[in-house]
This record gives structure tokens, C-alpha cells and sequence, in this order.
């Protein structure tokens, strides 16, 4: 009988293995078509003039293959769309989680479950049809489609993870550090401030780092929204094309294997070592804290 739990055990073991093995040589196959389909861009533009050049203007004579305003564009929507996000997400997560009532709680949660639920497109198409002629005609500014309109609907779509990742890491949080925390005087507000938030900010963080990742890779509504201009903006009205936009845009268009070609799967290997990062960092900051709060206990 043990020996037939044994087997039954390591087949499943296998079986596991299997599908890990299956889902990193996909991933390393991805890699390898990104990196040869991009790499050959570099034989015409060096790396500094590709990352750090000012012009995109792929099909002029010669062609420009400068993503600066690309690059500069998604790094300053990223930050704007933390701006608001961070802060929205995590207070709901901590409201959710230690302020709201069972009957809240079971109403608001699937609520903001279900804005993850939604498609970008109908964000992007929210976000072009309400909100730009909203702005347009409040700040009286040319075009509703620009870096803050881009930065709303980012925010919008990173909400939902941002919260329920939060969510969860507060909820960990063992009953037992609340308990005390309250039998020694402290009030609720207080213990949440300086208990129950350092306990999970190994999850927080995690979670803020992850919906950032989001933002940063997000295509649809950047596409719809933030303006499509290959420049560095001036200011956050100001219409932008962050590179996940410029890849959409432009790839239909590229002849194929041609230079445009390359140099778009060029800027989608700048995208994918910025999403890398994040993840490098959100790992990071998860064992840091991890760490931190198990030396404490």
C-alpha cells in the first residue's frame, strides 16, 4: 500500500515537473525569437543612439531609431498611474480587509474583482469617449488624449491587483500580533499603522510592484489614449506613445524582416528588460521584508 502511495506521489511529482519544464522552454523559445528578430537592428544604429535618441521616424530617408520619447513616455506613465493607483489600492485593500463590515466586504470585493475582469479595450474606449473630452474641456488644453488620460485608465486597470494582492498579504497577517497589539492599549487605527501594515509589507510591495508591471507592458489603452506622439513631453497633458503602443502600432505596417521590423522587436527587448526589472526588484523587496518581519516575530 505504501508502495503504491509512493508511486501514485511521484508521478504527480512528474506530472508537475512536466508542466514547469513545459512552461519555461516556451518562455525561453519567446526569448530566443525576441532577441534574433531584434538583435539585427544594432547593425545599423548603435545602442546608444537606439536607446537615446530623440527621433522615431522609422520610415524616413534615412530612417531614425531613437526610442527616448518611447522610453521616457512609458517610464512617466507608469509613475503617474502609481501615483494614483498605489495609494487607491492599498487604502482599499486595508479597508477591506480591517475596517469594512461582512456585508461591505461581499459587496465591494467582487466589485473590484470585476474592474480586473474588464477589457482593456473597454477601458481605452472609456477613456477616449468620457474622460478625453472631459479633460479637453476642463484644463482647455488641444486633445483629452494624452499622458494623464493614458495614466487614469493604467491606474484604473492596476487597482485590482494592487488590491487583492494586498488584500491577501494583510489578511496573513497572523491574529495573534492584532491581539496583542490591542490588549496593550493600542486602538485599531494604530495597531493597523504600526502592526498589521509592516507585518505584510513583504505582500505590499509585491503587490505594488506587480500592478506596476502591468502598467508598464500594458498596450491597448496606451494605444487608444495617450495621443500616439514620438516625443518627449513637456508636461502631463501633453500627447505621448509609450513603446508598447509604437509595437502595435507600427508592426502591421513593417515590412517584414526590413529594418522598421527589427527595430521593433528591438524596443520590445528594451520593454521586456523593464518588466524584468520590476520583477527583479518586486522579488527583491518580497525577501527583504520577508525577512525583516520573521527576524521581528
Amino acid at each position: 500500500m505504501n508502495k503504491k502511495r509512493q508511486l501514485k506521489d511521484r508521478g504527480i511529482e512528474y506530472i508537475f515537473f512536466i508542466f514547469a519544464l513545459i512552461s519555461i522552454v516556451i518562455l525561453c523559445m519567446i526569448l530566443f525569437f525576441l532577441f534574433r528578430e531584434g538583435l539585427p537592428v544594432f547593425g545599423l544604429v548603435s545602442v546608444k543612439d537606439f536607446l537615446f535618441g530623440e527621433y522615431w521616424y522609422p520610415t524616413s530617408e534615412p530612417p531614425d531609431f531613437g526610442i527616448f520619447p518611447l522610453i521616457v513616455a512609458s517610464l512617466l506613465v507608469t509613475m503617474c498611474s502609481a501615483a494614483v493607483a498605489i495609494p487607491l489600492g492599498v487604502m482599499t485593500a486595508i479597508y477591506l480587509a480591517e475596517i469594512a463590515s461582512k456585508r461591505i466586504k461581499e459587496f465591494a470585493k467582487p466589485m473590484v474583482e470585476l474592474l480586473a475582469s474588464l477589457p482593456s479595450v473597454v477601458i481605452g474606449f472609456f477613456g477616449m469617449v468620457v474622460v478625453a473630452p472631459f479633460l479637453q474641456e476642463a484644463f482647455d488644453i488641444p486633445t483629452g488624449l494624452n499622458l494623464f488620460n493614458a495614466s487614469l485608465m493604467l491606474a484604473f486597470m492596476s487597482v485590482p491587483t494592487i488590491c487583492t494582492i494586498s488584500e491577501d498579504a494583510i489578511a496573513s497577517v497572523p491574529v495573534e500580533l492584532k491581539e496583542a497589539s490591542l490588549a496593550l492599549g493600542a486602538t485599531h487605527w494604530e495597531s493597523i499603522v504600526r502592526v498589521i501594515i509592516p507585518a505584510s509589507l513583504s505582500g505590499l510591495s509585491t503587490a505594488v510592484i506587480l500592478g506596476m508591471s502591468r502598467a508598464i507592458g500594458e498596450t491597448m489603452v496606451v494605444l487608444m489614449v495617450a495621443g500616439g506622439a514620438a516625443m518627449v513631453p513637456s508636461s502631463v497633458f501633453d500627447p505621448v506613445r509609450p513603446m508598447p503602443a509604437s509595437i502595435a502600432a507600427e508592426m502591421a505596417e513593417a515590412p517584414f524582416r526590413g529594418e522598421h521590423y527589427h527595430a521593433l522587436f528591438a524596443t520590445g527587448m528594451v520593454l521586456f528588460v523593464f518588466t524584468l526589472i520590476f520583477n527583479f526588484i518586486a522579488d527583491y523587496i518580497s525577501n527583504k521584508h520577508r525577512q525583516v518581519g520573521a527576524s521581528t516575530l
